[in-house]
């Protein structure tokens, strides 16, 4: 007998798929409009909600382009922002926004590319516009769409989707019953895929030849630990509590997988005693942070948490008072891109017309060459 929860929600999942195709069937037939940008644009995505590694692979993005001497913008919802509307974040030159206004990793991305321009909306179209009318003098050379494989209202001249190496594949399912947005025969919109998170890398060969079916670019990568970043002032140097033998820490994070956090603090050789786990984005109050430092002070221990947690609480400064009584840490991720790596740059390089090495798809034709992916 299946499992009643799956056999209660498979019918909206049907029901949402029947949805999504018919929206992308609009599309692919023009009856629904696709608007050009004036500055080209780079599209990175997935086909699934949550937890795919996309905010280090835009991070990744925009310091590349910077490091080519390109001007990025970034371009984003800013989910779960209390702003309205088209927001600047950043200009390039002085960050106006909080993460309270901007959203978490909107303003982690503004923060860690001080260089780049980064804008948010709900109509993604409006801040493009927005951007090109407001930087004619020091106007960015691309503009990057976070989270955007399925907002199809803007053309983009390369578009890149992101599969999470660690969910199933080919079995995955549509949302409510599973994680997909679309159905994996969609990645032929793609001009380019990232298999990220792969930690098993036999189980990624086999995910690796169901992509290939596509005929599309595959690049593979992986995430590694950053620096551990002390914002408590506790101790002069985050390698300083490390080498304390004798220290522990009490590990919180509101993410979509709160266990691959545990295992890359056990890989930095952190010995997490205890752990508290938030909904995915789930805004932090006084009361939870109250419980997290209570806990802590209760067993002794220090506190550590995400890059996209920190800038969460960042934009309530109060809440950052409240837990930094006791040590305080983040730990930064970062992409580990170990195959096709030359390939993805020589397409973002071609976006920008550094190199036509490689032809760019328009993403929307020749369907039928996809029908093998379920």
């Amino acid at each position: 007998m299946g499992n009643p929860r799956v056999i209660l929600l498979r019918p909206f999942a049907i029901l949402y798929s029947c949805i999504v195709q018919l929206r992308n069937t609009l599309f692919n037939r023009g009856l629904f409009r696709v608007w050009k940008s004036p500055i080209p644009v780079v599209s990175i995505g997935n086909l699934s909600a949550g937890g795919t590694g996309k905010t280090p692979l835009v991070d990744w993005v925009v310091k590349y382009y910077l490091s080519i001497g390109c001007k990025p913008a970034i371009v984003s919802r800013g989910y779960l922002r209390e702003s309205k509307g088209v927001q600047l974040v950043s200009d390039g030159q002085k960050i106006w926004l909080s993460s309270r206004e901007a959203g978490d990793e909107t303003a982690m991305l503004a923060w860690n590319n001080p260089e780049a321009i980064v804008m948010v909306a709900n109509k993604r179209k409006k801040a493009v516009m927005e951007i090109a009318k407001r930087f004619t003098q020091r106007g960015p050379s691309v503009i990057i769409l976070d989270d955007a494989f399925q907002h199809r209202q803007i053309d983009r001249v390369l578009n890149i989707a992101i599969i999470n190496a660690a969910e199933p594949f080919v079995k995955a399912k549509m949302l409510p019953e599973g994680h997909l947005r679309e159905p994996l025969k969609n990645l032929s919109r793609a001009d380019l895929i990232l298999l990220n998170k792969i930690t098993d890398r036999e189980q990624a060969t086999s995910i690796v030849k169901e992509l290939e079916k596509t005929g599309r670019p595959i690049v593979q990568a992986r995430l590694k630990n950053g620096e551990l970043i002390c914002f408590s002032g506790e101790f002069q140097t985050a390698d300083e509590a490390i080498l304390q033998k004798n220290l522990n820490f009490l590990a919180f994070a509101g993410i979509a997988t709160p266990e691959s956090f545990l295992n890359s603090l056990t890989k930095e050789g952190i010995n997490v005693a205890a752990h508290r786990f938030f909904r995915d984005h789930e805004p932090y109050s006084a009361k939870k942070l109250h419980a997290v430092r209570r806990e802590a002070e209760e067993k002794g221990l220090s506190i550590v948490t995400t890059e996209k947690d920190y800038f969460r609480m960042l934009g309530r400064p109060e809440l950052i008072r409240l837990i930094t009584t006791r040590p305080c840490y983040y730990l930064k991720i970062e992409p580990d891109i170990f195959e096709g790596e030359a390939t993805l740059k020589s397409m973002l390089q071609a976006v920008v017309g550094k190199q036509e090495q490689f032809p760019i798809s328009s993403g929307s034709s020749t369907l039928s060459r996809f029908s093998k992916l379920t």
